[in-house]
């Protein structure tokens, strides 16, 4: 199956999007945990459809005109991770959920580090915002794309528009 990528020159750094015929299988940050980079036999292709649309709905969101995505998913992942990042999506914008509050309504309470893990890997950052999952206490807790990046992703959620991050 061909996978077609581009480059998004976003305000937290570039991400790479990348899909395959069933759907987009990642929007990763550039240098984030749990992403090898663009793979050989991978395209480039940045007039795609589907890579275009995505590129639109995060611009959206930059921008504060969007609040969530509406763009079709691959199955990549485990289930398990598949269901932990369903359960993230469904976080709204500008809230936050504990990893233990995922686990229990995933109907596997006790597994908040399990959700922790299958969080990390997450490839669909900000799309899937995994930048809304927070320890019980509401401390700020990993993120593959840095924490300083978690901070301004929440701030922007927090009503700072528009969006501003130093790196």
């Amino acid at each position: 199956m061909t996978t077609c990528w581009t480059q998004y020159e976003s305000p937290i750094g570039p991400m790479i999007l990348a899909r395959r015929a069933d759907g987009l299988i990642g929007a990763w940050i550039v240098g984030q945990a749990h992403f090898d980079g663009v793979q050989a036999d991978w395209r480039e292709d940045p007039a795609d459809a589907l890579l275009g649309e995505a590129v639109r709905q995060l611009d959206e969101w930059f921008a504060g005109r969007r609040q969530a995505f509406d763009l079709p998913r691959a199955q990549v992942g485990t289930p398990f991770q598949r269901a932990v990042w369903e359960q993230i999506a469904r976080v709204g914008f500008g809230e936050t959920r504990d990893y233990g509050g995922v686990a229990a309504a995933l109907g596997k309470p006790g597994s908040a580090r399990a959700v922790g893990a299958a969080t990390g890997r997450n490839p669909f950052t900000i799309i899937v915002p995994c930048h809304r999952l927070v320890a019980r206490d509401g401390a700020l807790t990993g993120y593959a794309g840095g924490l300083n990046r978690k901070r301004a992703l929440l701030a922007f959620e927090a009503g700072r528009v528009p969006f501003q991050f130093a790196g």
